[in-house]
């Protein structure tokens, strides 16, 4: 392939062999080691974008969505790379235990609570939270891994 863009006035022929693909994709598979398989695709796509291969030539050798190429593209202009290569948080629902946790957990503490169902059934009955097992079990494992 090759590209020809009008850049300051000068020329810029990019040509990419045969085999760009699956040097991009061990490139990718490398990156992954040190970034999460996301920033490894952007972190390539970035690098594309800039020397100028065209979005619709990127979708193929980055694996990202066109949409997202597209995105990509506009953001370069306007901010830097170390901003694009970010994650963002994209919102969602709050938790129903978010400032309670503290509170959960002292109450655990101070008790002699043996199952996550009769841990649920203390959140219900002083907090009035209905809250699964399930949800306590993460409750538990998000808090044993924070310390």
């Amino acid at each position: 392939m090759s590209k020809k863009s009008n850049t300051d006035s000068k020329i810029l022929e990019i040509k990419l062999q045969g085999h760009a693909a699956g040097i991009l994709n061990q490139a990718v598979e490398f990156l992954k080691i040190f970034l999460p398989e996301t920033l490894a695709k952007r972190l390539v796509a970035i690098i594309l974008l800039a020397i100028g291969v065209p979005v619709k030539t990127a979708i193929g050798l980055t694996g990202l969505s066109e949409r997202s190429l597209w995105t990509l593209h506009k953001q370069l202009s306007v901010m830097d790379v170390s901003e694009i290569m970010m994650f963002h948080y994209g919102g969602g629902r709050p938790a129903k235990v978010s400032g309670l946790e503290g509170q959960i957990l002292a109450e655990i503490e101070a008790n002699n609570y043996h199952t996550r169902q009769e841990i649920a059934d203390m959140v219900l009955e002083k907090f009035h939270i209905k809250m699964s097992r399930t949800s306590v079990g993460r409750l538990l494992k998000k808090t044993a891994s924070n310390g």
